[in-house]
């Protein structure tokens, strides 16, 4: 049976709203639930100097680290395109550092989705095992 996300899914679309993208217009929302059942919200902020710009996974990542959280359920993630838009490689590698079981919900609509597993958006993960001998 697969987890109810449709909660999960209504914050990512809602966080697009808050997308600070001047320069492509390209608006990405996520709404992240950690093993505890909090939700951290994130969207993209773009910057002048585009290398210094953040994508929203990262930004939904990166607030609930600084609050405590690492261990993740589900990530929705959705855009201001009419297609599925899976997160970029950065995103991938950087979420994959908090579990590769993660599920992630790319996001249409409310009714059109799709859920796969991080671990399959980044076979072969560069992860602290890389590092032991």
């Amino acid at each position: 049976m697969k987890p109810d996300y449709s909660e999960l899914i209504k914050k990512s679309i809602e966080a697009k709203k808050f997308s600070y993208s001047p320069y492509s217009n390209f608006s990405v929302g996520v709404a992240l639930l950690t093993e505890s059942n909090k939700v951290f919200t994130g969207t993209n902020v773009e910057n002048a100097s585009y290398s210094l710009s953040i994508c929203a996974e990262r930004v939904a990542f990166t607030k609930a680290i600084s609050e405590g959280e690492t261990k993740f359920r589900a990530v929705a993630i959705s855009s201001s395109k009419d297609k599925y838009i899976y997160p970029c490689g950065a995103c991938r590698q950087f979420m994959h550092e908090f579990g590769g079981d993660t599920d992630v919900i790319i996001v249409r609509s409310e009714n059109d989705f799709k859920i796969i597993k991080l671990s399959e958006l980044l076979p072969g993960a560069f992860d602290k095992n890389s590092l032991i001998n």
